[in-house]
């Protein structure tokens, strides 16, 4: 732990840097792209649109985008979050250094462009790359590389959005899958690097600075209650219709190269009817908030947004959910604020923890980054609440969220819930099959294969000397080995066993090591002695760990 902390500083500074690069690599490729202009500053891309380049310009930036991917690494397409994920649980936390490079580039191309994605993704994809490349410099085992490449992760979202408690809950709800001082104190140390040093490279303050929100109280907690349930069921909506665009795509007659580029067709398409759905819009994010925008132009906003971005990130080019999410789950909310009391403001804040959580399978991320974005913990419970029941109608009505479902399309089925390991509850003692009928150590092999060949009860039975204690195992697969072998007559069994490998465990030695230990020592059965003499009480097998494991299936079932 104390290693990983102390790398996870170097991954913080990495983790910044990158979110500091990609921040203006969007904003050159917005200026050149549509101001043609060499500019480093923030622009507004609607400002820019209009006419026959609203169409042509994504249309070529996804070209590039789709070239890149081809012909560099097709690691940088898709959202960013589910490859750092698949990244995680199949690839021992390996990425290269082609995407560290190549995905920034990309997403910046992509977003700058005009495809309607945020930030998050690519930086996080590109953060989680940097820890990756750094652990890989080092001799750590594939879980201690997943701890920086998260913690890289971590700290490129702190370093975008200046969110720090989110950042870590996202580490632990959607990427981590444990929790555990190991993986936890480095991520965190990563983040709060990442966030001392964000005034210098990005600034400081709420991104998404919001003014009081009168609304927030006890008193609508049933009513953000009701606006996540809908919130819920609108995400549903999101990944169900995404997947199916994505499939639309599948069955083209044109290589994936173009996928991008068709839709990025629909992208000019929907900015000459609204362009405030171009690049990121993270400037909607703030009117929806400040509630500037009119009934109208929120249902404009709505409609338009989610059918471009559906079908851009369908096509499979770089980009990520997070923003476009938060504008979409604004906009419904805003929409309901307008009835509700307390301002439409408000209640887009809530449509977006609630969209956001329902969407990513991640409600305290979604509470706490809705209320970090925008420096209100005050609206915190109600924040929650309509997280958590938004969380609890995507759960019930969709078996993966909108990142676990791009994996599970891929053939990998990836399970977002913690439970305690049954084994860990489990000691030696209460699993073992206790007084296991044994072999003397002075018999002799001889004597050991007519045994086996006679019809043994078991396939393998403890050895044990004078004094009761365990010198090894003979099973059928010995004996055949011996039977083939040229081994002297008279040898006993206790001089052909006498390597002193013999592992064993004590009974207060939890299941879950004894489970290792089979593992490390590819073997199939465990002897379990007393700690004072050594003397064999007992024999664990994969059965005894399987019945330890099956009671945990028992006590799921109803009763009766």
């Amino acid at each position: 732990m104390v290693l990983l902390a102390a790398m996870a500083l170097v991954v913080g500074i990495g983790g910044v840097a990158s979110a500091f690069v990609l921040v203006h690599l969007i904003a050159l490729v917005t200026n050149l792209a549509w101001f043609g202009r060499f500019s480093w500053e923030n622009a507004v891309m609607s400002d820019g649109a209009g006419g026959w380049k609203t169409i042509a310009i994504p249309v070529v930036g996804s070209l590039i985008v789709g070239l890149m991917a081809r012909f560099g690494s097709d690691k940088i397409r898709g959202h960013g979050i589910p490859e750092a994920i698949e990244t995680i649980l199949y690839g021992e936390s390996r990425l290269s250094l082609k995407v560290a490079l190549l995905k920034p580039i990309s997403s910046a191309i992509s977003i700058g462009s005009g495809g309607p994605f945020g930030a998050e993704g690519p930086i996080i994809m590109t953060g989680g790359a940097i820890g990756s490349l750094f652990a890989q410099r080092f001799h750590l085992s594939a879980a201690e590389r997943k701890t920086l490449l998260v913690a890289g992760a971590a700290a490129g979202m702190t370093g975008i959005f200046g969110t720090p408690v989110a950042a870590v809950l996202l580490a632990v709800e959607v990427m981590l899958f444990e929790w555990k001082p190991r993986s936890f104190v480095p991520v965190v140390l990563a983040v709060l690097t990442a966030l001392a040093l964000r005034p210098l490279a990005i600034g400081s303050g709420a991104v998404f600075p919001m003014a009081a929100a009168p609304g927030a109280g006890p008193a609508v907690l049933p009513l953000a209650v009701a606006l996540g349930l809908v919130a819920g069921l609108f995400a549903a909506f999101l990944s169900v219709t995404l997947y199916r665009i994505e499939d639309l795509f599948h069955r083209l007659p044109v290589h994936w190269m173009w996928w991008p580029a068709i839709g990025a067709v629909a992208v000019g398409i929907g900015g000459l009817i609204e362009p405030r759905v171009l690049g990121a819009g993270y400037n909607n994010i703030q009117d929806l908030l400040d509630g500037r925008l009119v009934l109208g132009a929120i249902v404009l906003l709505l409609l338009v947004k989610g059918t471009v971005w559906l079908t851009a990130l369908g096509s499979g080019t770089s980009g990520g959910v997070l923003a476009p999410l938060l504008i979409l789950g604004g906009a419904l909310g805003a929409i309901a604020g307008h009835w509700l009391p307390g301002g439409s403001g408000f209640w887009a804040l809530l449509g977006m923890a609630g969209v956001v959580s329902a969407a990513m399978r991640a409600p305290l991320t979604a509470a706490m980054f809705a209320v970090e974005l925008t420096g209100r913990i005050e609206v915190l419970p109600s924040a929650v609440a309509a997280a958590v029941a938004a969380y609890a109608v995507a759960v019930l009505v969709l078996k993966r969220s909108i990142l676990t479902e791009k994996i599970s399309r891929r053939g990998r089925h990836v399970l977002q819930e913690y439970t305690v390991d049954p084994l860990a509850l489990s000691r030696a003692a209460e699993i073992m099959t206790p007084d296991p009928k044994t072999l003397g150590e002075g018999m002799t092999v001889a004597d050991a294969i007519a045994f086996f060949q006679a019809g043994a009860e078991h396939r393998s039975y403890p050895v044990i000397d004078g004094a009761g204690r365990p010198v090894g195992l003979a099973s059928r697969s010995d004996a055949l080995r011996w039977r083939q072998a040229d081994i002297a007559a008279g040898v006993t069994l206790g001089e052909q066993l006498s390597d002193g490998s013999m592992p064993i465990v004590h009974p207060d030695t939890p299941a879950i090591e004894v489970a290792n230990l089979m593992i490390a020592e590819d073997i199939g059965r465990v002897c379990v002695v007393a700690p004072a003499d050594g003397r064999l009480i007992g024999i664990i097998a994969r059965r005894n760990l399987l019945q330890a494991r099956a009671s945990k299936v028992r006590e799921e079932r109803p009763a009766g």
